[in-house]
């Protein structure tokens, strides 16, 4: 959408507002060790344009004052389906397919990702691909280097000391 300013009795087109859409793999970074601000990173995305999209992807055994929390802060959460606790990699590839798609559909100017996992490496890629960049946030510990080195952009999330209740996975 373009907006139109008037000074000096001229009309002038300004850029549209950038737009980005964050996706949370929360198996990988909703965990009590890292403490992730979901408020925090809805600030840090806000940085680089609108947010249109923000999603959290869990699985059924994620804790329910979890789920809350991210609902609370104005995340959409998208529950996955997992054979059993372990299986993680479930989340990854619904997370995958639902950023791809706002890649290709949503005109989106950046792709937030919240992980630290090396699986994403072909949605940054694919995302860069059809010239929409890559915001990666994630913490520095088991960060994966490929993932480091294709986004365009990192923000290290800090950990989160204030929480007083275990509302993260495991």
């Amino acid at each position: 959408m373009w907006k139109v300013r008037t000074l000096c009795g001229k009309a002038n087109k300004t850029s549209p507002e950038k737009k980005i859409g964050v996706f949370v793999d929360g198996p990988n970074l909703l965990r009590k060790e890292f403490m992730i601000d979901l408020r925090e990173l809805r600030k840090r995305a806000e940085k680089y344009g609108r947010i249109t999209i923000a999603k959290v992807f869990l699985n059924q055994f994620a804790p329910t004052k979890l789920i809350e929390a991210v609902i609370n802060e104005g995340y959409e959460v998208v529950m996955v389906l997992g054979e059993n606790e372990e299986e993680k990699n479930d989340v990854d590839v619904t997370l995958a397919v639902h950023s791809i798609e706002a890649v290709l559909t949503k005109n989106l100017d950046y792709l937030g990702l919240a992980t630290r996992d090396t699986d994403f490496l072909p949605v940054i890629q694919k995302a860069k691909e059809h010239g929409v960049e890559v915001v990666l946030f994630t913490v520095k510990k088991a960060l994966s280097s490929s993932l480091k080195n294709a986004a365009d952009h990192l923000e290290f999330l800090e950990n989160r000391q204030k929480l007083k209740k275990n509302i993260y996975l495991e």
